[in-house]
């Protein structure tokens, strides 16, 4: 049975010390959905609210969440990050905005927490934006799609629009 690593022998909370480990190149893949009313969707696909270019400060958002991810998560070690992709598209059938992060590293701790936590707070920026217009705004299916590198290796969620590609 898989054991937790935050977790030490007495069941209290711990930072996991990665010191011995060694470096090597980690890449995490992200995603989530923020589902709009009609006419927040729409006033976001043409740029007509009134905060701003939602989807470039949801971007900037994600990309300034991820350099903050260890301030944010208390067990999260602090690492380079060696690069950021931050992708926001509109699905306009679902009226959602579909993120997608991706991060990248040279270290010894991989960047998962990373990409979710862009993820999450460009969905967040989302929501702030367009609340005056829609207060029925729905964040949801932030989760990992992918991640390489470290003693673990490789995972790809199967399924998942990134494997599709």
């Amino acid at each position: 049975m898989a054991k937790l690593t935050h977790v030490d022998d007495a069941g209290r909370a711990r930072m996991v010390d990665v010191g011995g480990k060694p470096e090597s190149h980690r890449v995490a893949a992200a995603e989530g959905r923020v589902r709009l009313s009609k006419e927040a969707f729409s006033l976001v696909r043409r740029n007509r609210l009134e905060k701003g270019d939602v989807l470039t400060i949801a971007k900037i958002a994600a990309i300034q969440a991820a350099k903050q991810t260890s301030r944010l998560i208390p067990l999260c070690h602090p690492i380079p990050i060696d690069a950021i992709r931050v992708a926001l598209k509109l699905a306009p059938r679902t009226r959602e905005v579909v993120i997608e992060a991706e991060v990248s590293t040279r270290a010894a701790t991989g960047v998962e927490m990373e990409a979710m936590t862009a993820v999450a707070v460009a969905a967040l920026t989302v929501y702030d934006m367009c609340k005056a217009v829609d207060r029925s705004i729905t964040l949801g299916g932030i989760r990992l799609v992918s991640k390489s590198g470290g003693r673990s290796g490789a995972w790809k969620r199967s399924g998942s629009r990134k494997e599709k590609r």
